[in-house]
């Protein structure tokens, strides 16, 4: 049996780093767990985050689905929940960050912006992350929740709202010295192509998509998981909410927060 792969996400963003994974892993099993019923995660509260993440753990165990590895596909789940998930569980469990490291080093201009939700913009890790890496350049912070909603439904019904989309990204006027944009959320390279074309292509946008899939080959590698061409299981998809104007073919899964979260 192939090492069994997790991904999860508040909705349909994760896919960007799913992606990168299976190419580079294309002979894992997958499964990818989305929590749409609160979709976006850049609106909840640490707590209420914390709490649907050990029941996720929880259902993962109930099901006995064998989970090998569980990729947070979210950079506001992993700001706010991940080192308190990964004291609950045996579990092998990659987070996201924003790529302000990589994304500082390639900066000529020496300003980038790095652009998620408001939960990850105001986290104390992303502070402590842009405190370590940051030294001589400048990073400027724009959040948005509507993104997400544009990139779901991009995803789901192949159209875009280009109107909202250009109007969202008008309001945020990301400063014209700014010659990288972190892209912290992994609904948000769903719309890289058109967020390049607002911008004329003039401003490099970088996510971390390849780098969770590294960190994913160097765990197996580390903890000797097994790989295999037999008997691959097709990929499975759970969401916690019915999905409208979609193709995908999933499994509805009613999660119950084992502590009370706060209303958002």
């Amino acid at each position: 049996m192939s090492v069994h792969i997790m991904v999860f996400d508040s909705g349909i963003g994760g896919t960007s780093v799913l992606e990168q994974i299976q190419a580079l892993i294309p002979d894992a099993d997958y499964s990818y767990f989305m929590d749409n019923a609160l979709l976006p995660y850049g609106a909840q509260s640490q707590q209420t985050i914390i709490a649907r993440l050990l029941t996720l753990l929880q259902f993962i165990e109930t099901a006995n689905l064998h989970v090998d590895i569980l990729v947070i596909a979210c950079n506001t789940a992993s700001t706010s929940a991940l080192e308190t998930i990964r004291q609950h569980t045996s579990i092998e469990v990659v987070g996201v960050v924003p790529a302000i490291k990589p994304a500082c080093a390639i900066s000529n201009s020496k300003h980038i912006g790095l652009l998620a939700t408001p939960s990850t913009i105001k986290s104390r890790y992303t502070a402590n992350l842009i405190s370590t890496h940051s030294q001589d350049t400048q990073v400027s912070l724009y959040g948005s929740t509507e993104l997400v909603e544009i990139a779901e439904t991009l995803f789901h019904t192949q159209k875009i709202n280009k109107a909202k989309l250009e109007k969202v990204l008008s309001n945020l006027a990301i400063a014209e010295d700014i010659d990288v944009l972190v892209l912290g959320c992994t609904h948000f390279p769903l719309l890289a192509s058109a967020i390049s074309d607002y911008y004329k292509q003039q401003i490099f946008l970088i996510d971390s998509g390849k780098a969770i899939a590294k960190r994913v080959e160097s765990i197996i590698a580390l903890r000797g998981f097994t790989l295999t061409t037999d008997k691959k299981k097709p990929l499975h998809y759970y969401a916690t909410a019915p999905i409208g104007h979609s193709q995908l073919s999933v499994e509805l899964i009613t999660l119950t927060d084992q502590i009370p979260h706060e209303s958002c």
